[in-house]
């Protein structure tokens, strides 16, 4: 993809879409100050021995509010990362987890590495080093500071994390809950992988359960009636794109990557797209549709749906107007700038903003840490008897009306809520609840105010809520 120059203020672009919000608020301009601005930004540079020789890394750990602790975000592997972007993630961290009311304030951090340019061992001496410089000033920290993944990371780096952390605090026994997004058997929780696409899938169904919503983005039909396009199939975009097709019946009718795209009109195969990209690291050559090398061309075709799923800013003011997709959903983090937000919004493209879209991660995040914190498995102490009460219901039902139920029904009710069916149920709830807040907003002053939208009513929403506990603390 052309490299866009507006990716270099991401910063600003935030602060930019948080000014639109605040000018419809009443709020002081101290307070509005205080919340917009990032509390600190901890920059370390340490040396590892690898490859005999000795290899300096720099490394970001930004804290944006702590209007409640601790505070969330995930760590980022990535060769381009830097401040700015560290800083900016860290606000979205603020204002997504006060929008799905998830009791967090918001982080994020950094390391400036290709992953792919180191072998396993030598990433898990890299991450631990990264996790003791950050563990030692309390920048990793169950009560304080809680890491996730995010680009480039992923269960296996949580895990070295969390083991770091146990090392340096033996007698920590919520040591565990120092970073989320772990393996099952280093304290994770079912459904976490998942999440964020999990989540990208519920905010869709979530606007389809609305027609005026589906109405004001000149949709017709059913979620399942819509051709879908995702740009980046990483863990975010492929279950995105996996549960949409699989479960709700999209054609998922073009995929790009970072050497291009694929099209296929009839709708491709996310799964076998998925094991030829990780096995070929990238789509030319993919069977199953037609390859496009330009991924900017397809990222403006024909579709009523769009993803962007992987890096900031992949639309800007010199394409947003040439973007034909009536409906965007945000599942990365800032990819609509500022300016091309204008641009769709009065093209009447409506945006499912990032705040939301993307909050599964955290949210599902928020249950494993409070998993780790009760030291149990969500269901373990209710699941038998659930289903020995709806045993007993069926039985009941069977004597007084002499006939047996369906066995395929009553295997279906009897059957008691596991972890994963648990977590799933959280998340669903959540989602519903944010999107149910945030549209009553848009909808109550969009007829009054043609720039309301529902990015501008998540980040009204959010920032009242982190406004109100500084109040509450007495600021």
């Amino acid at each position: 993809m052309s490299e866009n120059k507006e990716q270099a203020g991401f910063s600003e672009n935030v602060d930019r879409l948080f000014d639109r919000a605040v000018r419809k608020m009443n709020l002081s301009e101290g307070l509005v100050e205080k919340i917009r601005i990032v509390n600190s930004t901890y920059t370390v540079r340490f040396g590892v021995k690898l490859r005999g020789d000795i290899c300096t890394f720099t490394g970001y750990r930004s804290v944006h509010s702590e209007h409640t602790e601790p505070v969330k975000g995930g760590i980022r592997y990535a060769p381009n990362v830097h401040q700015d972007e560290v800083e900016a993630l860290a606000a979205l961290m603020t204002y997504k987890c006060a929008l799905v009311e998830v009791p967090f304030g918001g982080s994020k951090g950094g390391l400036r590495i290709d992953p792919r340019e180191w072998d396993n061992r030598e990433l898990e001496q890299i991450t631990r080093r990264f996790a003791y410089e950050l563990i030692k000033r309390d920048l990793i920290h169950p009560s304080q500071n809680v890491p996730a993944p995010d680009m480039g990371t992923g269960e296996q780096e949580m895990a070295w994390i969390a083991d770091q952390y146990h090392r340096m605090h033996t007698t920590d026994i919520d040591s565990r809950a120092c970073v989320t997004g772990k393996p099952l058997n280093a304290g994770g929780i079912r459904g976490r992988v998942e999440a964020t696409g999990r989540g990208v899938q519920y905010a869709l169904r979530d606007f389809f359960r609305y027609d005026e919503d589906v109405a004001v983005a000149g949709l017709t039909g059913s979620l399942g009636d819509q051709r879908v396009i995702v740009q980046g199939l990483g863990n975010v975009g492929y279950h995105a794109a996996k549960f949409l097709s699989e479960e709700d019946g999209c054609k998922i009718i073009a995929v790009l990557e970072r050497d291009g795209a694929v099209i296929n009109e009839n709708g491709l195969d996310i799964e076998a797209m998925r094991t030829y990209i990780s096995e070929n690291n990238g789509v030319e050559g993919f069977e199953g549709g037609t390859f496009e090398a330009d991924s900017d061309k397809v990222l403006c075709a024909d579709c009523e749906i769009l993803i962007p799923a992987a890096l900031e800013g992949v639309i800007h003011s010199g394409n947003a107007d040439q973007v034909k997709a009536k409906l965007i959903i945000e599942a990365a983090n800032g990819p609509v700038t500022a300016d091309a937000d204008e641009i769709l919004r009065n093209k009447g493209v409506v945006i499912i903003p990032d705040l939301y879209a993307n909050a599964g991660g955290v949210t599902v995040s928020y249950f494993e840490w409070v998993k780790n914190l009760s030291h149990i498995r969500f269901g373990r102490m209710q699941r038998r008897e659930e289903e020995a009460r709806h045993m007993m219901l069926i039985d009941e039902i069977e004597k007084a009306t002499g006939k047996n139920l369906n066995e395929e029904f009553k295997k279906r009710y009897i059957q008691g809520a596991d972890e994963l069916t648990l977590v799933r149920s959280g998340l669903d709830d959540t989602m519903r609840g944010a999107y149910a807040d945030m549209r009553k907003l848009w909808h109550l002053n969009r007829e009054s105010d043609p720039s309301m939208d529902l990015r501008t009513a998540a980040y009204m929403l959010a920032i009242k809520r982190v406004a109100d506990s500084y109040k509450s603390l007495g600021l």
